[in-house]
Parts: C-alpha cells; sequence; structure tokens
C-alpha cells in the first residue's frame, strides 16, 4: 500500500499530470474524451497521451471507448485512498493537522440542515441554460430554494429565444439578468449550499474553490445558441434543452434532503447529471 501511495504522489507531483487530474475532477463523473482534454488544456495530443497513461497505470484514473474515442474520468476510490492515506495516517487523524470536517465518518454523517438552501448554476455565457436552471427552480420551489445563475464570460444580454421559451410556460422571467460568478465569491455574496455547473466549458474552468464547501455537481447540457438550421431546428434545441433541465430540476427538488447525508446526496445529485438529455 505505501508503494501504491508513494506512487501516485509521484505521478501527482508533475504539473501537467496534476492539471489533468484536477480537470477530470472538475468534471466528475464525466467521462471526458482525451482530445477535449488536450484542448483544454493546450497540450499536444501526444503529450496528453503520455500524460494519460501514467495517471491511468496509477489507478488515479480511469480508461474506457466510446466507439473510437478514448475516455478517462477520475477514480474517485483512488483519490479517496490518496488524501486518506496523506491525512488519517500520516496524521494518525490529529484534527490540528487534518483538514476540517475531512474524517469520511464525519463527512458522511452529516445531513443538510432544514433550511431554504441557496443554489448556483454556472454557464460560460449565462444567457440560456443557466437561466433556465434558475428560472425552472425558482418557479419550482422557491419555498425550499433560492435559485441563481451566473456566467464565467457571461454575454450583456439574456438569449431572447431563452426567455421566450421559459415566458411561454408561464415562467416569471423579469428578475433574470446576465451576472458574473464573481458577484458570488466576495464578502457579501450569499453563502452556497449547491454550485451546479451545466456547459462543459464552465466546468472545464479552474476556479477558486468555493465557501463554506458547497455540494457541486456538473450538469452537462449541449447550448441551444449554437444550433444550427431554420428557426424551427433552433426552437426545437431550445425545448429539449429547457426539457431536459426541467426534468433535472424537479428530480433535485424531490430528493429527501433530510434523510440524505452529504455522501449520499452527492451520489443522488451526479446520478441526476447522468440522465439523458430529454426524457
Amino acid at each position: 500500500m505505501e508503494s501504491t501511495f508513494l506512487d501516485r504522489l509521484s505521478v501527482l507531483s508533475h504539473p501537467q499530470r496534476m492539471a489533468i487530474f484536477r480537470l477530470l475532477v472538475r468534471r466528475c463523473p464525466d467521462a471526458v474524451p482525451a482530445g477535449e482534454i488536450a484542448r483544454v488544456l493546450g497540450l499536444k495530443a501526444s503529450t496528453a497521451s503520455v500524460y494519460l497513461s501514467a495517471l491511468n497505470q496509477s489507478g488515479l484514473i480511469r480508461q474506457s471507448r466510446r466507439g473510437t474515442s478514448v475516455l478517462y474520468q477520475m477514480n474517485l476510490d483512488a483519490a479517496q485512498s490518496v488524501v486518506s492515506d496523506l491525512f488519517l495516517d500520516c496524521c494518525r487523524g490529529r484534527p490540528d493537522l487534518c483538514p476540517p470536517s475531512f474524517p469520511d465518518t464525519i463527512a458522511r454523517s452529516q445531513t443538510m440542515p432544514d433550511k431554504t438552501f441557496n443554489v448556483l448554476f454556472i454557464c460560460t455565457g449565462n444567457s440560456a441554460r443557466s437561466v433556465f436552471a434558475e428560472a425552472i427552480l425558482r418557479h419550482e420551489a422557491s419555498d425550499r430554494f433560492t435559485a441563481y445563475s451566473a456566467g464565467t464570460q457571461p454575454r450583456s444580454e439574456l438569449n431572447p429565444n431563452a426567455i421566450e421559451m421559459l415566458e411561454s410556460r408561464g415562467i416569471d422571467t423579469s428578475a433574470l439578468r446576465a451576472k458574473t460568478i464573481t458577484e458570488f465569491q466576495g464578502p457579501d455574496a450569499p453563502p452556497l449550499d449547491f454550485v451546479f455547473t451545466v456547459c462543459d466549458l464552465a466546468a472545464n474552468e479552474d476556479c477558486p474553490a468555493w465557501t463554506g464547501q458547497p455540494i457541486s455537481a456538473h450538469w452537462g447540457l449541449p447550448d441551444p445558441v449554437k444550433a444550427q438550421g431554420t428557426e424551427a431546428e433552433k426552437r426545437l434545441a431550445f425545448q429539449q434543452t429547457y426539457g431536459a433541465m426541467r426534468n433535472r430540476i424537479k428530480a433535485f427538488a424531490a430528493l429527501p434532503f433530510s434523510t440524505l447525508d452529504r455522501a449520499s446526496l452527492q451520489k443522488h445529485i451526479d446520478d441526476i447529471g447522468r440522465t439523458s438529455e430529454t426524457l
């Protein structure tokens, strides 16, 4: 076990291998194509392949195939083992050395408090997908959730097709506006309980950790703004994204929060993100 632990630390000591691992952590539980990993991190395909092979051989990530594409995802068990060996074994579980609330027994036993939860949805432009999520959650369960949305590179205006889609479903859009994630990172920002990325580009970005350790997940959906074709085909893309997001929001709002510990809740939320785009 000691050899495996040191081997994995050695693999992660290389900055580019660590960058790949951190990217797959941000995209967890997605399996990401090798080409996308290389493109996001600005690596040559051959260089990325070498780094991915080292991470895969160490067991820190897993490799799979979808057609001709080679996909990679983080190995949660291996990652947990590295952190556990580093802090619980090396430090013997000392509370003055271990990160706050790190021990697995504490993290798994924590349940969500009985309160109104603050939920932030993030995409790149904050013009369609994250706006759908904010508006739908507010419409479906404003008594239990305060919904927000923001963009890493927000557009100046919301997409008119997204607004039209929401209003056609009887959802109030008067409070919606394009926002940047910096509004939610300062000292006056609302404390967040959940943070969801709803586009791959936003999930790929290496953003600072959120204060308060909110539960986070990736619910990536295709960008309807980029749909090509006739007006009818473009409208269909918005309908499909809206429908997929509504299904996920309804499943999220229906979770029995008071009976789930954080680990179980995380699994349920990840499972919701794996559902098909339209049901």
